[in-house]
């Protein structure tokens, strides 16, 4: 897999031996990836890219973990900026475990859903699973499931919530980082919104936003990556864990797989930024 991408790069910057160099690895790693494995380590690709001046994107080296196309929904965010493409496929991703996660889909969305195509790997085959579950599920089905997991009587089985997951209880410290930073990022809650902002949902469509200029322009990577480290990282990866596990969810596992690895491609790409 992205064997041809990365025997481009190898020629770009002069060989076998200087991409070793540049990427802080022996020749032989590089030998290897090009003739046995044909797979690119994730914690390499972002920098390949880097190194060869973007000639050698990350889809074409790793499409399992940066798939070229991945739309699940045909509207777009109005007067949003124009991005780079990874960062379009981003807001994308994020957009859509949003709109997932704040409310049962309608018969729409999940027509959408059920369209979407993952390409090869695991992040590609948690996408694909998804889309069967939306084509294998209803509207009816999916809402009560909904509300077994996330609304219940009392509660849901799951709370997804910053403030919960972090120290157990709502209007937390988590939330009160989390309005700061909407204040300065020019972050409306939205109107008639009953929940504190903290909710998965909401996070998510947060961090597409600021990625695809929703809010205004789109804000710096390294913005970005205090945003996600401050409100993300600390406890989506466990929530999307627990949902993915979850003996209640049928339509929902896939989404946590989806979100799981949405967070652990973030997680190392943002590793290498710094």
């Amino acid at each position: 897999m992205g064997g041809n991408a990365l025997a481009t790069a190898v020629d770009l910057v002069g060989g076998q031996a200087q991409l070793a160099r540049l990427l802080g690895v022996s020749q032989p790693n590089v030998w290897h990836w090009l003739h046995k494995s044909e797979r690119v380590p994730g914690e390499y690709v972002l920098k390949i890219e880097q190194v060869t001046g973007g000639k050698v994107s990350r889809h074409a080296l790793r499409p399992d973990l940066y798939p070229p196309s991945l739309t699940a929904l045909d509207d777009k965010t109005a007067g949003a900026a124009t991005v780079a493409e990874e960062d379009r496929m981003r807001a994308e991703c994020y957009r859509l475990l949003g709109r997932l996660l704040a409310a049962p889909p309608s018969r729409e969305v999940l027509e959408a859903v059920g369209r979407m195509l993952g390409g090869t790997g695991e992040f590609g085959a948690a996408v694909d699973a998804l889309a069967a579950a939306a084509r294998a599920s209803d509207v009816d089905a999916i809402e009560r499931e909904f509300h077994e997991l996330f609304i219940g009587l009392a509660r849901g089985e799951l709370v997804p919530f910053a403030s919960y997951y972090r120290t157990g209880f709502l209007y937390d410290k988590p939330l009160a980082k989390l309005r700061d930073d909407m204040e300065r990022f020019g972050i409306a809650a939205a109107a008639g919104a009953s929940d504190p902002e903290d909710h998965i949902a909401s996070l998510c469509e947060m961090m597409a936003g600021l990625i695809n200029g929703a809010f205004g322009a789109p804000v710096r990577l390294v913005q970005q990556q205090q945003f996600f480290n401050t409100h993300l990282a600390p406890w989506a990866p466990r929530f999307f864990a627990d949902l993915e596990k979850s003996g209640t969810a049928r339509f929902y596992k896939p989404v946590g797989a989806v979100g799981r690895f949405l967070m652990l491609i973030e997680t190392e790409a943002f590793a290498l930024t710094t």
